[in-house]
């Protein structure tokens, strides 16, 4: 089945062999990025946000950026998705900096107009740093709406939920919601259920993860009521110990409660996770065949921050 993906982090899905490339090629020291297997090393999640940020720092010029997302791209469409979402932050390209940022974005453009052409869509998701704080977040704001339309189609808030409260970015919420972008925010996946709430009071119609919205049937009834999609990452969270296996993961018991639920992988090549792999685990874990598979892919194509034409389009695939 042709599938779409609503949550992937850009540089999160480097593929170590590339990171080491351009590593090797800039002659920068990544110690303590690898493990001995050559995978990346981390201990928690704390230590996932270190290595990403190590890892990330090799990545400093558009030409770099061009060459990530076609890789990203190609092995995306390997694993059978036509259609992608994907978290970029203009803190990551080019330290905020407007005109930086144009010049980062223009060179992913033009990789992601050809990645059309060869069967996969994509798009891009501009994405503060929470625990870079709120201040900085306005820069990557400014950037989101000076640039909306074309590939840049929505606006999120990723880093560690733990670090402030989701309303202290409203301001940055409200200047991408002015240019006309779609919302979506890291929330209930550290956190818990409030912060969940906290971004629906931004205005998000999307939830990164949310999936400690079990834990408040209530919140579960209003996600239901309200038709919020959930980006749930079912994978990551286990990887990350969230929970302690694929059976006690809520995605089924959130789908049979009426909540739209969407499946994607989030930081794959950290997590050692594709696509197929997500989907192989929830048929075998929760009896999941073509019809809920259908089902979270209609979804996910409603929800996608595209313009109705895409849309239209991805829903055929699953009418």
């Amino acid at each position: 089945m042709k599938t779409i993906e609503l949550h992937l982090h850009l540089e999160g899905a480097a593929p170590p062999d590339f990171i080491r490339s351009i590593a090797a090629e800039k002659r920068a020291d990544l110690s303590g990025v690898f493990d001995v297997r050559g995978h990346y090393a981390y201990d928690d999640f704390a230590g996932f946000l270190r290595c990403y940020e190590a890892a990330t720092s090799v990545l400093t010029s558009p030409r770099d950026y061009a060459r990530l997302l076609a890789e990203v791209l190609e092995r995306c469409a390997e694993e059978g998705v036509v259609y992608a979402e994907l978290f970029v932050s203009p803190e990551f390209c080019g330290g905020g900096d407007l005109t930086a940022w144009r010049d980062f974005l223009a060179a992913m453009e033009e990789v992601a107009a050809k990645a059309r052409t060869d069967g996969i869509d994509s798009r891009g998701i501009v994405t503060p740093i929470r625990h870079f704080g709120a201040d900085r977040a306005r820069k990557s704001a400014v950037c989101a709406a000076e640039t909306a339309g074309g590939w840049i189609t929505g606006f999120g808030l990723g880093g560690a939920e733990q670090v402030g409260h989701a309303t202290d970015f409203a301001w940055s919420f409200d200047c991408a919601k002015e240019a006309g972008l779609g919302l979506t925010c890291h929330a209930g996946e550290w956190a818990g259920p409030d912060s969940i709430r906290a971004a629906l009071e931004l205005g998000c119609t999307r939830i990164g993860h949310g999936v400690r919205a079990i834990e408040d049937p209530a919140l579960v009834r209003d996600l239901a009521e309200c038709a919020i999609t959930l980006e749930i990452c079912p994978g990551s969270n286990i990887a990350l110990g969230l929970y302690p296996d694929w059976k006690a993961h809520p995605v089924a018991r959130l789908a049979d409660a009426g909540v739209r639920v969407t499946v994607s992988t989030d930081d794959p090549p950290f997590f050692h996770t594709t696509m197929r792999h997500e989907y192989d685990r929830l048929a075998t874990t929760f009896g999941w065949g073509d019809t809920e598979f259908r089902q979270i892919n209609l979804w996910a194509a409603e929800a996608a921050f595209c313009e109705d034409a895409t849309r239209e389009r991805l829903k055929k695939e699953y009418a």
